[in-house]
């Protein structure tokens, strides 16, 4: 128990520095939004660390190694995520639907529809307020990212994960002064979908 435990927190943290690098690797390439958010800086080894706390959580618990897999590209995902938006505002698809496509593929494949839906329900409100905001108030690729976070977590701890971002986002940016402008939404998100895949998975 105590070796898997360690092996899924090394496994999980080396995934999430992979997330890291090419999280990087895409900010510097990308031009920052003329009307995008200020760049934030990033605790990548907090992110890491992160990572390697859900590793451990969820090997100590099952040992699944397909699951642990998605779930390791996925963490790898949202720390890849994280750095891209708050550095340039922007949350490329390939970390949204990357990983998005995997899980609806192996769900398909095994007949597991209600990952359709559960991917569907989270979308569909987040897409209405993007179409409602022109993508200023709500960007697409934070729509595509709480679609992964209904396919990973499920309906009920999706949305509360989704709730949980939205509350920390609002007192994060009057604690600060922020009461206009953009903000990068991504880090609140991956945050909330990190800290919730382990009671969602071992529930």
């Amino acid at each position: 128990m105590v070796i898997a435990t360690l092996l899924g927190a090394f496994f999980f943290a080396a995934a999430g520095l992979v997330g890291a690098l090419l999280g990087v690797t895409f900010a510097d390439r990308l031009q920052a939004l003329p009307d995008g958010p200020p760049q934030q800086r990033v605790p990548i080894p907090l992110l890491v660390l992160g990572c390697a706390i859900i590793g451990a959580f969820i090997t100590a618990r099952t040992f699944l190694p397909a699951q642990l897999v998605v779930l390791a590209i996925v963490c790898l995902a949202l720390v890849a995520i994280w750095i891209v938006d708050a550095r340039r505002g922007i949350v490329p698809d390939v970390f949204t639907l990357g990983p998005l496509a995997i899980i609806l593929l192996v769900a398909i494949l095994q007949h597991e529809w209600l990952y359709l839906l559960s991917a569907a329900i989270p979308f569909v409100p987040f897409a209405l307020a993007a179409v409602l905001s022109k993508g200023h108030g709500m960007g697409w690729g934070d729509v595509k990212l709480v679609a992964l976070a209904g396919a990973v977590l499920g309906v009920k701890w999706s949305i509360i994960a989704c709730i949980v971002a939205c509350l920390a986002a609002v007192v994060v940016c009057y604690a600060r002064g922020w009461r206009r402008g953009p903000i990068a939404f991504a880090p609140y998100l991956t945050a909330a979908i990190g800290a919730a895949i382990p009671m969602a998975v071992l529930h």
